[in-house]
């Protein structure tokens, strides 16, 4: 009995580790690839985020269009000018289809998976890792990823560096800290996704929604949303992708909010919505597993 549990708790570590800072850090000198070295916070961007808001507003403009006739509640409190902008959007999509036709399609509808490939010609999946032990991984299951595109997006929920998290960090592996502090707790279980569940509620204005809670499920309506799952490189798995901060603008277009897998632990609305987007940093081809660098340093 005492060698079972013993077992049960080297087998628990072996997946932990992968996502323990501590463990990470500590094991930074035997593989030097795991560290990325930013000389000045400004310039921790491998890609500006310009790019980054365009490729998140491409996908989710997608998506969007492609749940069309699921929107209608939401649509009714636009104005005829944004109305007006996903019909035309539809239009180009669906040539010849009007609205109404269109919410009896449901046959032409893509899966999210299948969206985020038509957008941006891949499309990733969670799946067991590679790395023995390592518990669940993220592969490009589809599509090539080219280098300096947005591959996925942390999701959870965001604390700021003075929010009690200390019960929610408990055996938690999917806590991520930021350069400036504030922490995502990525967990998908637990009080984690209690905490999550009980912000998304909050927020949500009438039929708008201002993120996305389908990252806890099974049937996830953001594909990108998996970033929590990504292990970190080792000394034979070079990272090829890494993280980049980013600050959601006061532009962001209110009706693509329902895609942001992000909700912040205490309401502000001075402070920008922090999400954590991984880009690739080489061409990644179909089939390949991503590593990330989990560490960053800066001087």
């Amino acid at each position: 009995m005492p060698g079972r549990l013993l077992r049960g708790l080297w087998q628990r570590w072996r997946r932990y580790k992968y996502r323990f800072v501590p463990w990470i850090a500590l094991n930074l000198s035997h593989n030097p690839r795991t560290l990325r070295y930013v000389p000045e916070e400004s310039k921790d961007k491998v890609i500006s985020d310009e790019e980054v808001l365009g490729t998140l507003l491409k996908v989710f403009q997608a998506l969007f269009v492609n749940d069309f006739n699921k929107q209608s509640d939401i649509l009714t409190v636009f104005p005829e000018p944004v109305k007006a902008k996903y019909q035309d959007l539809l239009s180009v999509q669906h040539p010849g289809v009007k609205q109404l036709e269109y919410r009896h399609q449901q046959q032409n509808t893509f899966t999210p998976e299948e969206i985020l490939y038509k957008t941006l010609g891949f499309s990733v999946t969670r799946a067991p890792s590679t790395l023995i032990s390592a518990g669940k991984g993220v592969f490009v299951n589809k599509g090539l990823v080219p280098k300096g595109a947005v591959v996925s997006m942390y999701p959870g929920t965001v604390y700021q560096k003075y929010e009690p998290i200390f019960f929610q960090s408990i055996g938690n592996p999917f806590i991520f800290r930021c350069l400036d502090g504030v922490l995502i707790d990525g967990n998908d279980k637990g009080i984690s996704k209690v905490v999550y569940r009980s912000c998304n509620g909050r927020d949500q204005l009438g039929p708008l929604k201002m993120s996305d809670s389908t990252w806890l499920t099974s049937e996830i309506h953001n594909p990108l949303a998996v970033g929590q799952y990504v292990n970190n490189c080792s000394n034979d798995r070079a990272a090829n992708v890494c993280y980049q901060e980013f600050d959601v603008p006061a532009v962001f277009p209110i009706e693509l909010k329902q895609y942001l897998p992000n909700i912040a632990y205490s309401y502000d609305k001075q402070s920008p919505l922090r999400c954590v987007i991984l880009v690739a940093l080489r061409d990644i081809k179909q089939g390949e597993e991503l590593f990330s660098n989990y560490y960053t340093i800066v001087s």
